[in-house]
């Protein structure tokens, strides 16, 4: 055996070895996430990850391979992530909920925390359609835009470990919310008209508000949703003075007591 041949085969013991190793990371990931739900801890501990990504660069501090080790571990925490998520949630998790409730927030740190795919319906219509939300009002009507809703969500229901947010009006048609059950959970997140109106007042992006943003024209139109958004919903969490973290945590906690 020449050099190239035995640094060759070191390589692949090396490879058996990182296999052998992410394997048992893995599985401890999985015993990690038996153990919080069995004693009733907090799923979600960002404070823990920082601890280990500190860990990490000062373990690789003045190593020429630092940059490349700290990319690897990034990769392999997106990985570690997934598995929490696909051993939580077996369905997609559908956002409702009437506008400036945080349903962007939301889904965007679950995301973050479970790498999951996210698909924020008013988006993904307008770049369908090559127009803004309130073009496509102003030209077709509100009945063809909520045409486009109910045909996406018929589309969703292929996905998996996805955050859905949607926009404020999709919930209120019945059979959307037929559409959303069939492979989803429906939470609804809920804010005062008052924590609306100040997340919303400066946006020109709402067409059902118009020109008026008043907290009463708010509190008004969020009172004739009321009762088909908590028909819609599996879950209710409300929003108001919560952290972010506060509020992901009990709509995690919500949804895991569904399954008991």
């Amino acid at each position: 055996m020449n050099d190239l041949e035995m640094y060759r085969e070191q390589l692949a013991l090396c490879d058996d070895k990182i296999i052998d190793a992410l394997l048992e990371r893995n599985a401890i990931i999985e015993k990690i996430m038996a153990y919080k739900e069995e004693y009733g801890m907090a799923i979600l501990q960002p404070a823990q990850e920082a601890k280990q990504e500190r860990r990490w660069q000062e373990r690789l501090r003045g190593s020429k391979y630092q940059e490349e080790i700290l990319d690897v571990f990034e990769r392999i925490v997106r990985n570690s992530k997934r598995i929490q998520a696909r051993k939580l949630f077996s369905y997609n998790i559908v956002l409702i909920g009437f506008m400036g409730a945080g349903k962007t927030t939301i889904s965007d740190y679950l995301s973050t925390m479970f790498d999951m795919k996210i698909v924020e319906m008013d988006q993904v219509i307008a770049e369908k359609e090559e127009m803004s939300i309130p073009d496509i009002f102003a030209t077709y009507g509100e009945e063809y835009f909520r045409d486009l809703e109910t045909k996406l969500l018929i589309e969703m229901q292929s996905q998996k470990n996805t955050v859905i947010s949607c926009g404020g009006g999709a919930a209120l048609r019945e059979e959307n919310v037929i559409e959303m059950k069939k492979n989803g959970r429906v939470v609804l997140l809920t804010a005062s008209p008052e924590t609306v109106h100040e997340r919303v007042k400066d946006s020109d992006d709402r067409p059902v508000l118009g020109k008026n943003k008043s907290v009463e024209r708010i509190a008004e139109l969020m009172e004739k949703r009321r009762e088909k958004y908590e028909a819609a919903a599996d879950i209710v969490v409300q929003t108001d003075g919560k952290s972010i973290l506060q509020i992901c945590e009990e709509l995690i906690k919500k949804l895991l007591e569904m399954d008991e």
